[in-house]
């Protein structure tokens, strides 16, 4: 099947803001968005007030014909869906879809996925990557099938990840090549002239599961570079965090300090000032952003002026 992607009937599946810049390229982009499928209004903030979630906000906006299905098999959403006679659907930052969802339209189900794929299946593929010290990732544009990031390849693009990047930085430029990477794929793969590659299931596959807040304590008994990278990979959420004077302490940055550790992994110094310092099995860590439970993210300076050690 081969037509012009800006006639394309599609229907977009997603969520938060990362979706969002995908869901706005296709519209600048010219792209028939017959639909937008998303969660739906959830009760959130201290005033527990209904909130919309971003990709509603921008669909509302631009006067896009928006779902929100409590549960994607149900019946009349189903019909509703398939009546939009869709040509193809993508999907962005969205849940798990049953196969009679993803396989509706004539051409499938496209996802866009933040890594290089068969890398960091999963839901948190962008925290992994910095927690394991990579130094390249990328976005990945692929057939949706049944198990979780399986599907078929069909476009990729790399991109570093600097030393000093967290999940939040690399989240704000993968947002923006993975938007551009989807038009390129949607424009291909609709006009023919994109072939999808089966993934490898060789020993190239690695996982990227969801992570809870067990996952994010810090272990200072490993190398300070290990714990760098396990900081930078959780901030700003959900962060990684010690325990501090019987306190919770998320910590969002670090930065290493050059010299002889002389403490224990997890004791930490201070001047009471200017600095606080964790040692690591090797080495400190020097905090610059920090949380204290019950209290506002402020750097480690503005930190020590309020707060008796």
């Amino acid at each position: 099947m081969s037509k012009d992607f800006k006639t394309l009937r599609i229907v977009f599946m997603g969520t938060p803001a990362f979706a969002v810049s995908s869901l706005d390229a296709l519209v600048k982009a010219g792209c028939n968005i017959v639909g937008v499928i998303t969660a739906p209004d959830k009760l959130a903030g201290r005033g527990m007030t209904l909130q919309q979630s971003a990709v509603k906000e921008y669909a509302l906006q631009h006067e896009l014909f928006t779902l929100q299905p409590e549960k994607l098999k149900d019946p009349l959403f189903l019909e509703t869906l398939k009546n939009l006679n869709a040509d193809l659907q993508v999907v962005v930052a969205f849940r798990m879809l049953p196969e009679l969802v993803w396989n509706m339209p004539a051409l499938g189900t496209i996802n866009l996925h933040g890594s290089l794929l068969p890398q960091y299946r999963g839901a948190a593929p962008i925290n992994h990557a910095i927690i394991n010290g990579e130094t390249h990732t990328g976005v990945t544009t692929f057939l949706l099938k049944q198990a979780i990031d399986t599907g078929a390849i069909l476009q990729q693009e790399r991109m570093p990840i600097e030393a000093d990047d967290t999940a939040g930085t690399l989240h704000d430029k993968m947002m923006q090549i993975g938007a551009s990477l989807l038009v390129k794929t949607v424009e291909n793969y609709s006009t023919g002239n994109l072939k999808a590659t089966p993934q490898s299931d060789s020993g190239e596959v690695t996982h990227a599961p969801k992570i809870f807040t067990d996952n994010c304590v810090i272990n200072w008994d490993k190398p300070a570079a290990v714990v760098y990278n396990f900081i930078r990979g959780l901030s700003p959420y959900p962060a990684a965090f010690t325990i501090f004077n019987n306190k919770k302490l998320k910590i969002f940055s670090t930065s290493l300090v050059a010299g002889e550790c002389n403490k224990l992994p997890g004791e930490w110094v201070t001047d009471e000032k200017n600095f606080l310092r964790f040692a690591c099995k090797d080495a400190f860590l020097q905090v610059e952003e920090l949380q204290l439970e019950n209290k506002k993210k402020m750097t480690v300076d503005a930190f020590l002026r309020g707060y008796r050690i």
